[in-house]
């Protein structure tokens, strides 16, 4: 027998599933957060070795494969997340939580690679968490609440991380690592176990 408490619950879904794209996984924010710890202990090892300028563009390919490893897991296992539910991965949500993802990243990219060109390196890990905390908080309208949190962690972490520069590794493990690990962690045991 169908109650008016099931019957609301049916619509909630239903609209939910039409206001946003829901099929993100927990487990790629785990990944991410090992990557980008490995990443991170693997560039404390690259400046111990080459310390100064030559040790530049080795941590630039070390980012680019956390992010590439990164993204590649995400796609994978959020693919695979929208086939149990039967939901479409490319529909006109996805593409708008790329939209306001990519705008606040793009800009913050620019503003990296501008300030990396002016050698002020110690800015590098505090804008990308920024930017990073932005982006999530503008993609947010688009999929689950709980990224907005994450999003707020990141912004604050960053703007710590500008007052204590020395410790941007640190701050950049912290943000990309512990705090993607305990936000896939915890929206996997919310939404997928």
């Amino acid at each position: 027998m169908r109650t008016a408490e099931t019957d609301l619950r049916e619509i909630k879904n239903l609209m939910e599933r039409s206001s946003r794209f829901i099929s993100l996984s927990g487990l790629s924010g785990i990944f991410a957060g090992i990557y980008a710890l490995v990443g991170t202990w693997l560039a404390y090892r690259i400046m111990e070795n080459t310390p100064g300028p030559e040790s530049f563009a080795p941590l630039v390919g070390l980012a680019m494969a956390v992010l590439v490893l990164s993204l590649v897991t995400a796609i994978f296992l959020t693919t695979r997340n929208a086939r149990k539910k039967n939901q479409k991965v490319w529909d006109k949500l996805s593409q708008r939580m790329l939209l306001n993802l990519g705008i606040p990243l793009l800009s913050g990219g620019i503003f990296l690679l501008i300030l990396l060109y002016r050698e002020m390196y110690s800015l590098a890990a505090p804008v990308m968490l920024i930017f990073y905390g932005l982006a999530l908080i503008n993609g947010s309208k688009y999929t689950l609440n709980d990224i907005r949190y994450l999003g707020l962690l990141e912004i604050a972490l960053g703007l710590i991380a500008v007052a204590y520069t020395g410790y941007d590794l640190l701050f950049w493990g912290a943000g990309f690592g512990v705090l993607h690990i305990i936000y896939g962690a915890l929206m996997y045991w919310k939404y997928e176990r």
